[in-house]
C-alpha cells in the first residue's frame, strides 16, 4: 500500500483502477470497495464482489488495471455472507 503517496504514474493506474471498480459496482458485481486509512504495510484494501465461480473472480481480480500494472497485489478471499 502507498504510504508517501503516488508516483504520477501510479496515479494513473489507481485512476483506472477506481473507473474498474466503479463500472462493476455499476454493473452490480461490486457490492462495497474501499482502504484502510493507515498508511502503514499493514494497510489494505478491500473488494467485496459477486462472481459465479472461482475462475469468473480470478478474472475480475486479474482484470484489475492496478493489478495489471503491478500497482497492487490482489488475492482472493471467498466469502458467505452469516448475516446480512
Amino acid at each position: 500500500m502507498l504510504s508517501v503517496g503516488p508516483t504520477a504514474r501510479e496515479d494513473e493506474v489507481i485512476s483506472a483502477h477506481f473507473e474498474y471498480l466503479s463500472d462493476l459496482h455499476d454493473k452490480g458485481i461490486v457490492w462495497m470497495a474501499g482502504r484502510t486509512l493507515t498508511t502503514s504495510e499493514d494497510s489494505f484494501g478491500i473488494v467485496i464482489f459477486y462472481a459465479e465461480d472461482d475462475s469468473a473472480a480470478e478474472a475480475l481480480m486479474k482484470d484489475d488495471p492496478a493489478v495489471i500494472q503491478g500497482v497492487m497485489l490482489a488475492k482472493i478471499f471467498p466469502f458467505r455472507i452469516s448475516i446480512s
